[in-house]
């Protein structure tokens, strides 16, 4: 059990990569692990773009929005340090019952998958949906959730104790990210 929660603990958000390809049979193990994860009803409505190409990964790279907590000197990852493959989600709205929670747990499989290679991943949300939408030639009907950044980090990134009620990451100095998490007498309303 401690081995899982080692594994969960360091299966945290990166935003700087070696700028080295993600095998393709490792991307496809990633998309597997959202395929099979569990959904609402086993309804399926969530559908994937992977971008993996270099030259489609440089036209994703603009369209997403990098550590909203930190100034973008330290937050945007340097040319030598941008992802090399991203993952678009798309939830199929002509299928009943697209909903975030299906989203929210095929995105813990995806990077879960890839931390299992060493792979780290951002999940993002802040991003230019429309230009997204168009460079990936996404029909009416498919609604992109969010993008997903992979490729093998640079640097860690650990859990801290939150101080002064923040929640706001920061980098120590090493550049390492450092994530403030509330304390469990915070979280744990009772126990019954």
């Amino acid at each position: 059990m401690e081995e899982m929660m080692q594994f969960l603990r360091t299966r945290r958000t990166y935003r700087r990569f070696e700028q080295r390809p993600v095998d393709h049979a490792i991307a496809a193990e990633i998309l597997e692990a959202a395929r099979i994860a569990s959904c609402g009803a086993n309804r399926q409505t969530l559908k994937y773009v992977l971008v993996e190409s270099p030259a489609m990964v440089a036209k994703m790279q603009p369209l997403v929005h990098w550590a909203a907590y930190l100034p973008p000197e330290q937050g945007c990852p340097a040319p030598d340090e941008t992802p090399v493959l991203f993952i678009a989600v798309c939830q199929d709205e002509s299928l009943p019952g697209a909903n975030d929670t299906d989203a929210g747990l095929a995105l813990g499989s995806m990077t879960a998958a890839a931390w299992a290679h060493g792979v780290g991943s951002c999940i993002m949300g802040a991003i230019d949906r429309p230009a997204i939408q168009s460079l990936l030639g996404l029909g009416d009907c498919l609604r992109l959730h969010s993008v997903v950044a992979f490729g093998y980090p640079t640097h860690t990134s650990r859990v801290v104790p939150m101080e002064d009620g923040s929640v706001k990451y920061f980098l120590d100095e090493d550049r390492n990210y450092c994530v403030p998490k509330r304390p469990m007498e915070e979280v744990l309303l009772k126990t019954l």
